[in-house]
């Protein structure tokens, strides 16, 4: 006769439960599976149809980026004043000056020679001499300039400001002139540099640029570099004119009696018809007389001034009398109206 075995519903329940889970998580996976491969295609077409056209692609290792102009780094010289940070140790820690030998003196350790060096580099020597001298295993130092004292930019001539500015980084011409207060009244727009490394020329720029642009003849300075504002040519008008002064011919290429005569806001009506044109040539004077009648109505040739020329217009003492007596005359006649008036 045959046993029948009879399997419990509950377990039978479970065993089922557990095979639909096990399908689930394999259809999960292979979900999970199938999105991560179309992403990594995605991702990976753009490189491809890239590097297929010709183009770097972002995470080719073939990219070339231009390499941008970085300031020279400044080095260390006599006079300099320095803070060592020693990490962890402030008995080694400090300000200390560079000495006339290219040296600093460490509490500990003696003498470090740091001249020519940059900051970085006198960090490494540092750290260097306390390994050296058996003061620290493993030294972290780091070196701030706080002075430099040789590697200024001496700007001279027609500034504001004159004297010598630290360059710290990378400057211009128009930098150092902003910093020495800008340009005065007198002021040309040629610059002269002069370079103090090799081969130390000396080279004027014009301030003004092509087209009025001063951005576009802007040199960058080195330390140690001079710099001369030059001054512009004047000339003056003086006498019997409306604005008596000088008047600075900067930016023009020739500057005429006539011309000077119009800024000066022309002769007045008790001038004479002629004028003088004074004239410092070898340390001697000379005057030109000038026709102004006649150069005004081009019968007589208009001088070209030079720098330093005087436009002299004096004074007529007949215009002056008749214009004084019109003056007196009809003071008289209104007081005599206001006098009948009243």
């Amino acid at each position: 006769m045959t046993k029948l075995t009879m399997v419990p519903t509950s377990r039978r329940n479970r065993s089922a439960r557990s095979e639909r889970s096990a399908r689930a998580c394999g259809l999960f996976v292979a979900a999970w599976l199938a999105m991560a491969g179309a992403l990594f295609a995605q991702v990976s077409q753009p490189a491809t149809s890239a590097a297929r056209m010709g183009v770097p692609s972002a995470t080719s290792g073939s990219v070339s980026a231009k390499p941008g102009t970085s300031a020279a780094a400044l080095r260390l010289d006599a006079g300099d004043l320095l803070e060592i940070t020693t990490f962890d140790t402030p008995e080694l820690s400090g300000k200390f000056r560079v000495d006339s030998r290219g040296e600093i003196s460490l509490p500990l350790g003696g003498a470090v020679r740091v001249q020519g060096l940059t900051a970085e580099q006198a960090a490494v020597a540092v750290e260097r001499l306390l390994r050296d001298r058996d003061i620290l295993k493993k030294p972290h130092v780091t070196v701030l300039v706080l002075e430099y004292a040789t590697q200024g930019v001496n700007v001279m001539g027609e500034v504001k400001q004159p004297g010598i500015y630290p360059l710290t980084g990378k400057h211009g011409v128009l930098d150092l002139v902003s910093m020495a207060g800008g340009l005065t009244s007198y002021a040309s727009r040629s610059v002269s540099i002069t370079h103090s490394a090799p081969p130390w020329e000396t080279i004027t720029v014009n301030l003004a640029g092509p087209g009025g642009n001063a951005l576009e003849n802007d040199v960058e300075l080195q330390p140690g570099d001079r710099v001369v504002v030059l001054r512009a040519g004047i000339v003056y008008v003086i006498g019997d004119v409306g604005k008596p002064g000088g008047y600075v011919i900067e930016g023009k290429d020739s500057v005429t009696v006539l011309q000077a005569l119009a800024m000066a806001q022309g002769p007045n009506r008790t001038a004479k018809s002629h004028g003088f044109l004074i004239r410092s040539t070898a340390g001697a004077r000379t005057e030109t007389p000038l026709a102004l009648s006649k150069i005004l109505v081009n019968q007589a040739p208009d001088p070209t001034l030079q720098d330093g020329d005087i436009v002299f217009v004096p004074l007529s003492g007949a215009k002056d009398w008749t214009n004084k007596g019109l003056t007196s005359a009809l003071q008289m006649a209104v007081g005599v109206v206001i006098y009948g008036h009243y």
